[in-house]
């Protein structure tokens, strides 16, 4: 059996090292021609993945694996009958990595003591700690239970909910009860931090909206690593401006983030540039998923991680 694989970079390629006899790996970006009418695994551009996903018309291809967990808008831009594969295993620790990191930075107040820095200024301040804090996991998958293990040495009390209310084992935890999605308004009120995970869908779309922030702790953290969509925009920024709550976010919609967009002025915000999953983690975990993809599909076996299906 032969594969050929296409992946849109050399160093993407340079991971995944030298594949096994019968498969070729070729560097495609997908902006110039297809090197083949059939391609047996297609993984696109990282950035701007779904724009490229023309560059498939007319041809044969037996896998597209992307490079990101979320696929919001594939299914409209793939062609017919292609099967899509999503990153899951490859981002969840990197965005864990930048969750934690952006409650400890909007705790401990990081943005404050870094423009005092490029004042000169010794400018001390009693901070909100991470210890001991009510922390709400709003999102249980991969990125919410990589930063439930992130957490744990942190001693916080940790409460997760998810679409659906269970009980789950989850390794480094143990048994964790997971609430359901409807219990959201519940458990707000009582969190000190709150951290969104959730994709994009009809069910999450501006979850926390006006009357859902409205139910948040005063002075409580939200933080957002899921979709920028999860949360309404004017909403938020009326509620920094009233100084009710506080916010970090990776996310944002809509995004980019225009240049002279409020938020970028709102009082208590910090801001990330959609970048949970872009550090030096991602492209060995890529090249990673990429040789399963391979071994599988030499053995007759199904890929992982197929999140739309061959029509």
């Amino acid at each position: 059996m032969s594969l050929l694989v296409t992946v849109p970079t050399d160093r993407l390629a340079a991971n995944v090292g030298t594949p096994p006899d019968g498969v070729e790996i070729r560097v495609w970006d997908m902006k110039t021609p297809a090197p083949a009418e059939h391609i047996d695994i297609v993984v696109p551009p990282y950035m701007g993945a779904s724009g490229s996903l023309d560059a498939l018309d007319g041809l044969s291809v037996g896998l597209v694996q992307g490079q990101s967990i979320g696929y919001d808008g594939v299914a409209d831009l793939l062609p017919a009958g292609m099967p899509y594969a999503n990153a899951a295993s490859v981002h969840e620790t990197s965005t864990a990595e930048l969750a934690v990191g952006l409650m400890i930075a909007a705790q401990r107040q990081f943005p404050r003591f870094a423009l005092a820095q490029e004042r000169g200024e010794w400018a001390p301040v009693f901070a909100e700690s991470l210890a001991d804090r009510r922390v709400l996991l709003v999102g249980f998958g991969g990125v919410g239970k990589a930063i439930a293990r992130r957490l744990a040495p942190f001693e916080v009390e940790l409460t997760a909910l998810a679409r659906s209310a269970r009980t789950e084992h989850v390794e480094g935890l143990g048994e964790v009860a997971v609430h359901g999605i409807d219990e959201l308004e519940a458990l707000l009120p009582a969190a000190e931090i709150v951290m969104a995970s959730l994709p994009d869908n009809a069910e999450t779309h501006h979850l926390f909206d006006t009357a859902m922030i409205a139910r948040m702790a005063p002075n409580a953290l939200l933080v957002n690593v899921g979709r920028g969509p999860l949360i309404d925009s004017d909403a938020l920024l009326t509620a920094l401006k009233e100084g009710r709550i506080r916010a970090a976010s990776d996310v944002f919609e809509p995004e980019p983030l225009p240049a002279g967009h409020p938020l970028w002025t709102a009082p208590n915000l910090l801001i990330t540039p959609h970048g949970g999953g872009a550090s030096t983690a991602m492209n060995p975990r890529m090249a990673r998923l990429v040789r399963t993809q391979i071994e599988r599909m030499l053995a007759g076996e199904p890929p992982v991680n197929v999140v739309i299906p061959a029509s």
